[in-house]
């Protein structure tokens, strides 16, 4: 194909969209109605997710030791917890910084144990993977000079299941959507298409080629599938970043720390658009190439 009858059929396909405003209108609307719901459904997983992943980092574990450690022991143990696997820091507590706590929090009660403290020294650690707690609790309980190890393995386990839970049917109801859109995307392309065969038809009997015909075609329906997706992009990020900031603002007292950790949606925005973009252009010069095709066979 020369390029002078390229760019014409590129012109072509443009000025069909503006042409045939109302078809494309639909197909535009149907695009960015199923674009929203993906990629609402993605951000909520991803969100959800994140703060799955903040709750469980607030799960500690308390390691608390023997009164006869000296501080070179004392010493030794930081450095064998800082090599063990699956923690991701420790910080030591010790007895007179455990009272202090204690006397913040009610000092008429704890007020007069400062002379015999029956605090103990501690550690207190971070998991790194609460699916493995069990077996770096019972590694912690084999260590010389400790003397109870407190973690709550139940709460653990629990989050580790809701944040399986949660990646897995996140990823079903994308993907079920991602189905149902292209279902119902590819059935406007067909009936944007079967409105215009008679044009199909007459270009055909008067000796244009299947690829002359196809390429407006093929355009108008790229063209589609960029508009749309700039138009869900902006919809998205838009109305995302102002759901969490109303959010942020009217349940600050009870949500922030957990809304702290939402996902910005500019820092990934590059990934969404390039999804959103993938999929309008690969619907419409796909549907419309397969829909084109059968009004050809004339």
């Amino acid at each position: 194909m020369r390029l002078h009858n390229f760019g014409y059929l590129v012109k072509e396909g443009a000025r069909s969209v503006v042409r045939n405003k109302l078809m494309s209108f639909a197909c535009i609307g149907v695009l960015v109605a199923c674009m929203l719901l993906i990629g609402g459904a993605a951000m909520l997983s991803l969100n959800v997710t994140a703060m799955v992943g903040f709750v469980e980092e607030q799960n500690e574990v308390s390691i608390f030791l023997e009164d006869w450690l000296t501080p070179s022991d004392l010493e030794m143990m930081e450095l064998e917890l800082g090599s063990m696997g699956n923690i991701a820091r420790s910080t030591f507590v010790s007895k007179e910084e455990a009272l202090e706590e204690l006397m913040l929090q009610d000092p008429v009660m704890f007020g007069g144990l400062e002379e015999d403290n029956p605090m103990p020294n501690k550690f207190i650690v971070q998991i790194d993977d609460l699916a493995r707690i069990e077996d770096t609790v019972a590694k912690l309980r084999e260590m010389e000079g400790v003397e109870k190890v407190n973690a709550n393995t139940d709460v653990a386990s629990m989050l580790v299941t809701v944040r399986k839970a949660i990646a897995y049917s996140g990823a079903v109801i994308v993907a079920i959507l991602l189905v149902v859109s292209v279902v119902i995307i590819t059935n406007n392309i067909k009936l944007t298409i079967y409105s215009r065969r008679r044009e199909i038809n007459i270009m055909k009997y008067v000796g244009a080629t299947d690829t002359f015909i196809r390429m407006p075609f093929l355009v108008e329906g790229v063209l589609i599938g960029l508009l749309s997706a700039i138009m869900a992009f902006l919809i998205l990020g838009f109305g995302y970043t102002y759901l969490i900031a109303w959010i942020g603002e009217k349940f600050s007292a009870f949500l922030g720390p957990i809304f702290g950790r939402a996902i910005d949606f500019w820092s990934i925005a590059h990934y969404i658009f390039g999804a959103f973009a993938t999929m309008g252009v690969f619907i419409g010069a796909v549907g419309s190439g397969i829909f084109v095709r059968k009004h050809l066979r004339v």
